[in-house]
């Protein structure tokens, strides 16, 4: 076992995991795959997306509420 998965492996002993179902779990975790720079970079421009959708939801919103806001206190009664 390379240092990593002895560290899980004592992690999972101490937490009073069986030996067996430790060793296991300590194995799979060393097969996943890490994040590589690649992905590193497609989820930082997939946020970014996300943060500019946000914030022009949230302009949107704020237009709106100063909208009514405005013509309620100008004296407009009408239909919405």
């Amino acid at each position: 076992m390379t240092t990593m998965i002895s560290k899980v492996y004592r992690a999972f002993i101490k937490a009073g995991v069986p030996e067996e179902d430790a060793r296991g779990a300590a194995e799979a975790r060393s097969t996943e795959n890490p994040a590589t720079k690649k992905d590193t970079v497609r989820l930082e421009r997939n946020m970014a997306v996300l943060k500019w959708m946000a914030g022009a939801t949230l302009a949107g919103v704020v237009a709106v509420i100063v909208q009514t806001f405005l013509r309620l206190s100008a004296g407009w009664h009408g239909n919405f």
